[in-house]
Order: structure tokens, then sequence, then C-alpha cells
């Protein structure tokens, strides 16, 4: 399903490959441009060759302020304003929390706090102030339960939740609509490399619809919630994870 996206301008990170590469198709197809930025240039170009005119692409590091404003800043005065930016760009790493070393948590506290601030700044440094804007950020399960060997990880989508949740409350009276989207447990490249096909097809037999998610149903979400048909949708969660969230 394509969603009335015609003419927005849109700003996602992680969007080389996987969920957020999944994202930039999506919107682009539902008529909105878009910003494919990734810290791995190849893969950023590569996926905005493949989405063609409606797609730019920017190599940066989401952590680093003056890099991800600058990158906003060029996409901004391509199109006159940006109107939304979605924040999914995340370091993956799962270990025992006495193995997390200082260098770890600084780049995955970097890559999923820090960059979502960022993304928050750059909307609205650019933002059309009548027209407002919109935020979605990625959040995950993990927020609401517990998972071994998933601290660091865990904590950086619990902060994303409360983010979310405070910035729809500051952010609302200026027009801008800051939600979440929650996705299950979906194999994309970056996670493939950390669990076995085994390990999916147990967590598969755990969720109430007895099947893994896609980067698909993660893109309608996001889709959805910049659409007109979201637009009194503020500080929500929109879990995509067929319910084992709330499955407890």
């Amino acid at each position: 399903m394509n969603w009335d996206l015609k003419d927005q301008v849109v700003l996602i990170t992680g969007a080389g490959r996987g969920l957020g590469k999944s994202v930039a198709e999506l919107l682009a197809q539902s008529g909105a441009r878009v910003a494919v930025c990734d810290i791995d240039g190849t893969t950023a170009a590569e996926t905005a060759r493949g989405i063609g005119a409606n797609a730019k692409h920017y190599a940066f590091d989401v952590s680093d302020r003056a890099a991800f404003l600058a990158a906003a800043a060029d996409f901004a005065n391509t199109h006159g304003h940006i109107d939304a930016v979605v924040n999914n760009a995340m370091l993956l790493k799962y270990e025992p929390v006495e193995n997390v070393s200082p260098a770890t948590l600084d780049a995955m506290l970097g890559v999923g706090i820090k960059g979502a601030i960022w993304g928050a700044q750059a909307l609205l440094a650019h933002m059309d102030a009548g027209r407002g804007g919109a935020i979605v950020n990625m959040a995950s399960p993990v927020a609401e339960k517990g998972f071994p060997n998933t601290s660091i990880y865990s904590l950086v989508k619990g902060a994303l939740v409360t983010l979310t949740k405070t910035l729809s409350a500051e952010l609302g009276p200026r027009k801008v609509r800051v939600n979440a989207v929650a996705p299950g447990s979906v194999p994309t490249p970056g996670a493939m490399g950390l669990n076995s096909e085994e390990e999916y097809a147990r967590r598969a037999r755990t969720i109430p619809l007895r099947r893994l998610g896609s980067a698909g149903d993660n893109a309608q979400a996001v889709a959805f919630l910049l659409s007109p048909a979201a637009s009194f949708i503020n500080g929500e969660i929109l879990h995509v994870d067929g319910g084992i969230a709330a499955a407890g």
C-alpha cells in the first residue's frame, strides 16, 4: 500500500539497508522526496540510485552533530524545507553487561540517542513553520521487556520511547508530531549477523502471530505515521511486533 506523501521532504537515517532502506523506498513510492542517510556511503548511494530522482544520498555518522546538520541544510536547500525526520540509525551489539566497553557504550549512545536529538534539531532548523513537521523514532519491544545481553540496546530504545513522549508534548504546539515505531524481530542484514536462523525460528514460535516481521511491515507503519491519516496522532509508540510486547 502506498500512502499520500506527495511533496513531503523526508530525511531518513540508517537508510542504506535493512529497515531504513525499506522506509526510504516506500516513502519515495508514495510521493515523498527522501534523503537516504547512512554512515556507509556506498549503500546509501546504491539505495538512492535504486529509488531514482526522488532520492539524494548523504554519508555521515549521526552522532556527529555538525555533519548531521550540514547534510540536513543541504537537503533543505535542495527542496526549500524539511517536513519529517525518521531516526532509524542504530548500532546493534548484544553482549553480557560485564563485557560492555566504554567504546561500545559511547558509540551506541551516540548513534541511538544523540542521533535522534540531532535529527529533531535538523527538522526544527529547516521545517516550514506553517506546515509543521513530524518525527518518527525507531523504538523496540526491548524497551518494555527484559531480554538477556541487550542492556545497552534496551537502554537506548527505552530512552527513545521517553524522548518520543517528551518531544510530543514540547513540540506539539509548534505543529510537530513525534511518534515512534517499535518493530519486533525482523531478519535484516544487520540483525542476521547477530542471530542464527535457528534463533529466528525460535522467536517466530513465541510471537502471537507465529511469524517474524518484515522490513515492509515496518515501512508501512512509518509511512502511515507521516501521512495525513495520522494527523492527530502524537506521542504514540506503534508496535509492529506481531503482539509480542502485548503478550508479555
